[in-house]
């Protein structure tokens, strides 16, 4: 048995970003390694001199006080937060507390390899260095699945820097198409793409994990992380079209003043309930889309960017879309032909990173494309 470190998001008070990494841990478990996330949690001065050093917008900043103050005035904010840590606890195995390079370089030395994970950690936008696993020395490194989320570089400065950073890897595969494409002149090749670790779950493991409120009355569920007010004249209509009450989880203090009433505080496993209970979804999550698709939920896709946004990360969706032959409504949606497709991005996901991790074990490789496809 292996012992594998993994490093994604696990402070954000984000539940797409906490089930994505449960999932890969219990998809690593699953082929017979002793998978560990790193907590890495990084000091307030950590994260100023990240930004500083990697070029990142100030927009970061402002995102950063806007979550704090929705936090600051809302005790289902709160609440939500504090879910985490006891989620963690129960379901998932993590390492010591890591806040800076010298305690992740330290605690890279406890394992045989180290796994960069999935979600938006390889992001140009908020680029870190450690989530391209920086601090492993000569640790054996693959890459499953993390997203860019976006279709172009912000600048030449960042593609170099990343593409200095991912050269070490002995596997990279990628989220969606955009961010191969992106990466194709970094490493030579085009580097496969992987589902989202989510997928590698199955619905009815996905189930059993959930904690259901059990509504009487069926539902129409929002989940918006973007704060775009033209959303809820959607919601008014798809509402007044299908005449299911609204229920609203909120992320943004603009959807906590919808006068609809709110999902507040959820955990991650009743957030997964939520989602599993509703007859109809109206999200801009990637992961919320993602879910509605494994568990059958017909749902509508909101973009949260402008197309010329050189920050826009819609291209997450895009690929999902795709992958799964939908449109943007989900009204008459194909589910025997979904189901086919997540099976075979499962089965294809898991190959892959089973292979990957294998070869890496064995000895230092640079073909990326020897792993299964």
């Amino acid at each position: 048995m292996k012992r594998i470190g993994i490093m994604t998001f696990l402070h954000n008070d984000n539940y797409g970003s906490t089930l994505q990494a449960w999932a890969l841990q219990k998809a690593v478990s699953e082929m017979g390694h002793q998978a560990e996330h790193i907590d890495y949690k990084p000091s307030q001065s950590e994260k100023i001199r990240n930004l500083l050093f990697s070029g990142n917008s100030p927009r970061l900043i402002l995102e950063g006080l806007r979550k704090r103050a929705v936090k600051a005035a809302n005790q289902g904010a709160r609440n939500k937060s504090a879910s985490f840590g006891p989620f963690y606890e129960k379901n998932m195995r993590l390492s010591p507390l890591c806040a800076g390079h010298a305690a992740l370089k330290k605690q890279a030395r406890q394992y045989d390899l180290l796994l960069s994970g999935s979600d938006q950690i390889w992001s140009p936008v908020w680029l870190n260095p450690a989530y391209f696993l920086n601090f492993a020395g000569r640790k054996p490194k693959v890459a499953y699945a993390p997203s860019l989320g976006v279709s172009r570089m912000p600048n030449k400065r960042k593609a170099r820097r990343i593409a200095g950073l991912i050269r070490s890897y002995s596997a990279v595969s990628v989220r969606e198409q955009e961010g191969a494409k992106l990466l194709e002149p970094m490493l030579g090749r085009v580097p496969p793409v992987m589902p989202d670790p989510v997928v590698l779950q199955t619905r009815e493991s996905w189930q059993a994990l959930a904690q259901r409120p059990g509504r009487k009355h069926p539902y129409l569920l929002c989940y918006f992380i973007g704060d775009d007010p033209s959303y809820w004249e959607r919601v008014a209509l798809l509402a007044q079209k299908t005449g299911l009450r609204v229920k609203v989880i909120p992320v943004t203090e603009n959807a906590y003043h919808q006068p609809y009433e709110l999902a507040d505080g959820l955990s991650p496993q009743e957030w997964l309930g939520w989602l599993d209970e509703a007859a109809y979804i109206c999200t801009d999550s990637f992961h919320g889309a993602t879910f509605a698709s494994i568990l059958q939920r017909p749902f509508s896709v909101f973009r949260r960017y402008k197309e010329d946004d050189p920050e826009s990360k819609n291209s997450r969706i895009d690929n999902l879309m795709r992958e799964l032959g939908l449109d943007a409504e989900g009204e008459d949606i194909p589910w025997e032909q979904v189901t086919l497709r997540l099976a075979a991005m499962r089965q294809r996901g898991l190959n892959w990173l089973s292979t990957a991790i294998d070869r890496a074990l064995d000895g230092p490789t640079s073909t990326i494309t020897r792993a299964k496809k």
